[in-house]
This record gives structure tokens, sequence and C-alpha cells, in this order.
């Protein structure tokens, strides 16, 4: 469910994004905005954003091969790692560089309506994006905070939309904030400043995406209830005595290496230890299915203390 609701989440923002940025720019052209430039450049990086998801996604998909023995289920957080990367560098400075031009070279805003107009229609199509989001996120939070949802998840499709589709909102308000106090005053500066306000928001989201995402790139154990699960099928299983240096690291987000020392009750030897152990390791891969690698290595040097 988890999968192919991040999918959904992220063809929903990609079909959003693309709208958005073409109305952003057509914008743009009447009404010389930076803040609406910033916003529509903002839109471009986040539709590119969620093409590269799709695209860790689908070569993720691919099975075992002797270069990589494990399968590509590490690719989703590296094209994710992209994604943080392309959002500050092609949103965020990008919007400050805007913002610091209209401050120090300001020129009037012009067909006003046009501004408001898209910003309006933009924060429609962005909120159905963000719900649908929300939506699928709710299925797999189980009662977690947002924000501890989006620390422990292993997936990141849906993280990354999720704070994508939030900035863009936030964003988006920046904008509208900006050219409407623009209008009002007659001073544009205040729509450099919300190009200045947006490109630290995405600088801001950008942080957050690369911190989580390295964290699954350098390897992360398993969440703590599959920890618990496994150490109850150990602790439960009539073959095995004692365990330790039970050891786990997600290869992707449905990928999950297992491994520990088990000491054997009764002192089987020889084809009574391996079949022993390969009804535990299966038993492993129907309670925990994300099981793809379950490594068993009997301890011989405590068997029968």
């Amino acid at each position: 469910m988890s999968g192919g609701g991040s999918q959904q989440a992220t063809l929903a923002a990609l079909a959003a994004n693309v709208g958005v940025a073409v109305t952003k720019f057509v914008a743009f052209f009447f009404t010389g905005s930076s803040s609406m430039l910033a916003e529509g450049i903002h839109s471009v990086a986040d539709s590119g954003n969620q093409g590269l998801l799709l695209l860790g996604r689908t070569r993720s998909a691919r099975g075992p091969s002797p270069a990589h023995p494990f399968g590509y289920g590490g690719e989703r957080y590296f094209y994710a790692f992209l994604v943080s990367v392309m959002l500050f560098f092609g949103g965020g400075l990008f919007a400050l560089y805007e913002g610091y031009e209209k401050i120090t070279h300001p020129h009037p805003l012009e067909s006003w309506p046009w501004a408001v107009g898209v910003l309006a229609g933009a924060i429609v199509m962005e909120g159905l994006s963000l719900r649908t989001a929300v939506r699928n996120a709710g299925r797999v939070r189980r009662g977690r905070s947002w924000a501890r949802y989006i620390r422990e998840a292993k997936a990141p499709e849906l993280p990354v939309v999720l704070l994508e589709d939030a900035a863009a909102l936030i964003g988006l308000a920046f904008a509208l904030t900006g050219v409407t106090l623009a209008l009002l005053t007659g001073n544009t500066v205040f729509d450099g400043l919300g190009s200045v306000a947006i490109g630290l928001l995405l600088i801001v989201v950008a942080i957050t995406l690369a911190r989580e995402t390295k964290s699954m790139i350098i390897g992360e154990a398993a969440a703590p209830e599959i920890q618990r699960t496994l150490e109850d099928i150990l602790r439960d299983d009539p073959s095995i005595d004692d365990f330790t240096q039970l050891r786990t690291l997600h290869l992707g987000p449905e990928n999950l290496l297992v491994a520990a020392r088990v000491t054997m009750a009764g002192r089987p030897e020889g084809d009574a230890v391996a079949e022993a152990l390969s009804r535990t390791e299966q038993h492993i891969r129907e309670r925990v299915p994300i099981s793809t690698a379950v490594y068993l290595q009997p301890d011989s040097s405590r068997a029968g203390r």
C-alpha cells in the first residue's frame, strides 16, 4: 500500500507542478514580478524533483546483479538526495538572487490581476496535491506526528512530496503577500522580499531533506517495532537457545538485511543445523516480508552453555 500510495502522491505532485509552472511563467511574462518568477522556477524544480523520484523507483526495481548482489533499492535514496540538491540550487539560491535583484533594481508590477489570479489557482492545485500526499501518508503514519513520520520513514517519496507541497503552499503565500503589499504601497521592494522569503524557505526544506536522505544512504537499521518482532521470533524459536549481534540494515525501503549469531538448542550438527536455521529464516521472511536477505550464523563457541 505504501509503495502505491507514494507513487500516486508523486504523480499527483508532478501533474500539479507542471500545470502551476506554466501558469506562473505566463503571469511573470505579463507582470514582471520577481516573486512570480521565483515561484515559477520553484515549480520547475519541483517537477524535476518528482521526475527524479519516479526514476529512482524505476531503477531500484531491478534485480540483483554480480556487481550489486543485494539489488538496487538504495537508488531511491540517491535520487531523493539529488532532489534536495536540486531544490537548494535550482530553487532556493535562484529565488534569493531574484529577490536581491528586485530589491536593488526595483521596477513596477504590470498586469497585477494576472499575478493574483495565477497565485490563487496555484494555491488550489498545490492544495489538492498536498491533500493526496497527506491522505496516502496517513495510511502508513500509524499515529506518529508528522515530524516523526518524516524523520523515521524509510521510503523517501512521500516525505519528499509532503515537504515540497507544504513548502510550495507557504511559498505561494509569501509570493501573494509580496505582490499584494507591492500593489498597496507602490513599493516593489515587497515583491523582492517575497522572493527572498521563498528562497530561504526552499533552502531550509532542502537541508532537511538532505539530512534525512543522507542518513538512509549511510545505512539505517530497521524501525524499533521491526527490531522487536525479529527479537521475538528468535527468542520464541525452539531450535534456538540464545542469540547475539542481531543487526539490521535497510538496503532499500522494502529491502532489509537481517543478520544474527545464534546458539542452537540441543547441540544439533550438520544437516540438522542447516534445516533448523532454514526454517527460522523462512519464519522471519513470513513475519517481516521486507527481510530479503537473512543470515543466521550458528555460534559454536556458546553451544551448550
